[in-house]
């Protein structure tokens, strides 16, 4: 069985990555791309679907682990009687010499003697797949089948063993000795690589240390929780598809929302409603580069036809996503189906339109150019929406069920409203200001009018709903209403309504269990880290910077080990759900430490106000 979703540690090489358990199992590697089919896939399954575990005989958990320094290197430490062994794992950023995915573990002796073990599964297509393995000579072994094809080199001495199913390596390490293994993928009728030299794999690791200490130099908050929202950014740097510019919301597949429920999705794609978010936070950290390629990904993913704009995308634009079903995988403890792929390319979500002129306006404002054909494709989305705005959606939440008129959809349709307006100012588009100043109108009078609930004294989460729902809480920060607003002040106290144990649901009245009724899928989901952020963000915003910074601090007490975060967290169970790491969990923590704190020491006593993102 895989371990809890906290258990797992994050390597990856900027196009994609692996999860590595604190049993030292490797469980969870798509190669090449994160959106490829997994070759490890025990993390859905069990050591039969894919893993390569190294580790000393017979241990369980390892004693520690750390990353070293502000870097992705991940050092893993088991102490015993025998001795202190420490096992080292990277994946080296990819170059145009080396442009296949490499795992590198380097196994070295700290003290005493230690009895290590190696077992290497290799599963091709999410774990369905035995290749042919077989030995090419005393320290490479080759697995094989169809396109794919895995080579793990093994470090001089330590000659492995190979079964149809497995390949096991057995040697110990003393004090001052070092193994270093190595497992690449490459496509099957390519050669395969050659052995890697011990002083080439040494000169690896300094680069790979180099690259990850130049790029978190950069960082420009100096405020408190500084080492988490460098791991926070350095997370989101690791999720991001270098060639592209593209960030896909986690690493992994079906992780559940609640353990056995069916609500488990594919997260290896890039979504719109994160856009403006990853933006700010990127802009905010001082990772400019970075911006500009999130943007330019965006620009390039929704060019087109406005009315075939879609809520997710794959990491390199593409459109078609198709989801399947798993029947081999018995998921992460027995949470069933196992999909991959993502239907909700194929919702209708309002609110995209305004996520995308949201992250167009924040990229102006930031100094970015944009050239005529942004500036058209701009002024097309604004025409498809004024057509499309009063219809019904799935919202952001991309429910399963029937289609809502959601407030957050209206909002964000707002949203494009009043960004298409500032920015026609500047792309001198002022023949349309006029239609756009009158839909802004319409869309608020409407909002305020039918997304209002007067008895509740709060916005609700569709027209007519007694439901909240925690997008509300982005009111104040998209610039809706101010947020000494009544409307304002009351729906942030109704956000009590989604409070289990200090953590926000993003909806679902915890008085009432919590229970969906937006679609069919039932059961209930744990509390939403973003949304809990989001929560801390109001607080701060609504004059109650003493208990934003409680919630803000509440939130980093769950990270891992590591400091990563999923998607949610189960405050009655305390262990994390979904799919991890979560990139919009890892930018909303950004996100509320510059609001909180600014970027220098000196700003922590007065929380800056929240800006128009």
């Amino acid at each position: 069985m895989a371990g809890r979703i906290e258990d797992y540690a994050l390597v990856g090489d900027l196009e994609t990555a692996a999860l590595i358990g604190t049993d030292g199992s490797v469980d969870w590697w798509c190669a090449p791309r994160f959106d490829s089919p997994a070759c490890l896939a025990g993390l859905l399954g069990d050591p039969g679907h894919g893993r390569w575990i190294l580790a000393p005989v017979g241990a369980g958990r390892c004693t520690r682990r750390s990353y070293r320094g502000d870097t992705l290197v991940l050092d893993t430490f088991w102490e015993s009687l025998s001795g202190t062994v420490r096992v080292t794992d990277f994946m080296p950023p990819r170059s145009p010499l080396e442009g296949a995915p490499r795992i590198v573990r380097v196994v070295e002796g700290i003290t005493g003697q230690v009895a290590m073990r190696g077992e290497l599964r290799v599963r091709f297509h999410h774990g369905s797949i035995v290749p042919w393995t077989r030995s090419v000579d005393r320290r490479t072994v080759a697995s094989v089948a169809g396109p794919d094809a895995a080579y793990l080199s093994c470090a001089p001495g330590t000659e492995p063993v190979v079964t149809p199913d497995r390949t096991t390596v057995d040697f110990a390490v003393a004090a001052g000795q070092r193994a270093v293994f190595v497992l690449g993928w490459r496509p099957s009728h390519a050669a395969a690589p050659p052995t890697p030299s011990p002083a080439e794999l040494d000169a690896t690791l300094v680069r790979t240390l180099a690259f990850w200490n130049d790029w978190a130099a950069a960082l420009r908050y100096e405020g408190p929780a500084r080492e988490a929202v460098l791991r926070s950014l350095l997370t989101l740097k690791a999720l991001t598809y270098a060639p592209t510019g593209g960030v896909v919301a986690a690493a992994t597949a079906s992780l559940p929302e609640s353990l056995g429920g069916e609500r488990n999705w594919d997260y290896r794609f890039c979504w719109l409603r994160d856009s403006t978010f990853t933006l700010s936070c990127l802009l905010r950290g001082g990772f400019r580069r970075e911006a500009l390629a999130w943007m330019n990904w965006l620009l390039r993913a929704v060019a087109g036809d406005p009315a075939d704009l879609q809520p997710v995308y794959g990491v390199e634009g593409q459109r078609r996503l198709p989801e399947t079903y798993a029947d081999w995988l018995p998921g992460y403890e027995d949470s069933r189906p196992v999909r991959f792929g993502n239907a909700a390319v194929d919702q209708f979500q309002l609110d995209i339109y305004g996520e995308v002129l949201n992250t167009v306006y924040s990229a102006v404002r930031s100094g970015i150019a944009l050239d005529p054909a942004a500036w058209a494709l701009v002024a097309a989305l604004l025409e498809y929406l004024g057509e499309r705005w009063p219809e019904p959606d799935e919202g952001i939440w991309e429910v399963r069920g029937p289609r809502r008129h959601f407030v957050h959809s209206k909002v964000m349709a707002w949203v494009a409203a009043d960004r298409a307006v500032r920015l026609a100012r500047v792309a001198g588009l002022r023949g349309s200001v006029g239609r756009w100043q009158r839909l802004r109108h319409e869309l608020h009078a409407e909002i305020c009018a039918r997304g209002w609930s007067e008895e509740q004294q709060t916005f609700t989460q569709y027209y007519g709903s007694r439901e909240v729902d925690a997008t509300a809480l982005l009111i104040p920060r998209l610039g809706f209403l101010p947020a000494d607003d009544p409307r304002v002040l009351g729906t942030v106290k109704a956000m009590e309504r989604l409070d289990e144990h200090g953590f926000l649901r993003r909806y679902g009245d915890v008085r009432d269990g919590g229970t969906h009724d937006l679609d069919d899928l039932g059961g209930t989901e744990g509390s939403f880290v973003a949304c809990t952020f989001w929560y801390a963000d109001a607080l701060a915003a609504t004059g109650r910077p003493d208990e934003a910074r409680t919630v803000f601090e509440r939130v980093l007490s769950i990270r891992n080990d590591v400091g990563l975060l999923a998607e949610e967290w189960d405050p009655v169970a305390g262990r994390q759900l979904g799919n991890t790491p979560q990139a919009l969990s890892h930018v909303a923590l950004v996100n509320t430490a510059f609001t909180l704190y600014g970027t220098r020491r000196h700003d922590r006593a007065a929380p800056r106000p929240l800006a128009v993102a």
